[in-house]
């Protein structure tokens, strides 16, 4: 697969506070790349340099060979965004949001309409076209923000917490857009997310971010072999001790000299993520 993007060296200060601390990967077409780390890792100002919202302190970002801060104009036009908020008019609209989209990034008027309207069915609002946003449910302004990203035809798509603050059915209405972008339109995604399920369920790759700097990365099977398959965990009055172990046997051999009250399970991402950092992933 050809590199759509390579970061290298990526810092980002903010007086005397270090926010991003030198992160370094790259994306090729068609993957789906997760950024998993807690809030206040760096995930969301990683996003804004490399979508040129913020310029970085050090390093470089790279899209098809070309340095980003140099050929903004035209690296741009490769990269779709959805941020964590909503900036849909909400007094518009669902088409004419849309359509303000592709005048604003320069889609050929003959071509507008027929865009807009494979973007909503895309999105299975296709019977909410001149409703105006503001009757939107939570899940449908998403659905609604995330098409209209595609609409200039991005190679990659980066979406910054794209299911915060919704409830669970919701989110999973969500991952199956997301998942249908990434397989039917071959598309590059980056998702940042401090969800344990949204990153193993979606992403090929995952990348741990914690306190601006990439710790580890690999498919979710790789990040969790790394440490273990299984995890005694052993219940004490003021906290839960966490033991990793490679096979069932040696978890249940550790089980039985066990006194207090114990259960044994399968290891997620953000056992992964308590090993490496210490703490867990949602504090």
């Amino acid at each position: 697969m050809r590199e759509i993007l390579q970061v290298k060296g990526l810092v980002k200060n903010f007086s005397k506070k270090t926010a991003v601390a030198g992160v370094d990967f790259t994306i090729s077409e068609g993957e789906f790349v997760g950024l998993l780390g807690p809030n206040g890792a760096g995930k969301t100002t990683t996003i804004k340099m490399l979508t040129g919202l913020l310029k970085p302190t050090e390093g470089e970002v790279i899209y098809y060979g070309r340095d980003f801060f140099r050929h903004a104009r035209e690296s741009k036009r490769f990269i779709g965004v959805v941020h964590q908020y909503s900036n849909l008019d909400r007094d518009l609209t669902a088409y004419e949001n849309l359509y303000l989209h592709c005048i604003l990034h320069g889609i050929p008027k003959i071509e507008r309409d027929s865009k807009i309207k494979e973007a909503l069915e895309f999105a299975g609002l296709t019977e909410y076209e001149d409703k105006e946003v503001k009757t939107f449910s939570g899940g449908m302004k998403r659905r609604l923000i995330i098409v209209r990203a595609l609409l200039h035809e991005p190679k990659i798509l980066y979406l910054d917490e794209p299911t915060v603050g919704l409830d669970p059915q919701i989110r999973r209405s969500l991952w199956d857009l997301i998942v249908k972008i990434n397989q039917i339109k071959s598309m590059a995604i980056l998702l940042t997310t401090h969800y344990i399920e949204e990153a193993e369920r979606l992403c090929q790759r995952v990348m741990i971010i914690n306190k601006g700097r990439i710790i580890s990365s690999g498919s979710p099977e790789q990040l969790k072999k790394g440490v273990g398959r299984y995890v005694l965990e052993i219940f004490y009055d003021d906290h839960i001790e966490e033991r990793f172990f490679s096979t069932r046997d040696e978890a249940l051999e550790e089980l039985r000299k066990c006194t207090l009250s114990c259960r044994i399970r399968e290891i997620t991402l953000e056992d992964v993520f308590l090993k490496l950092t210490g703490r867990r992933i949602n504090v």
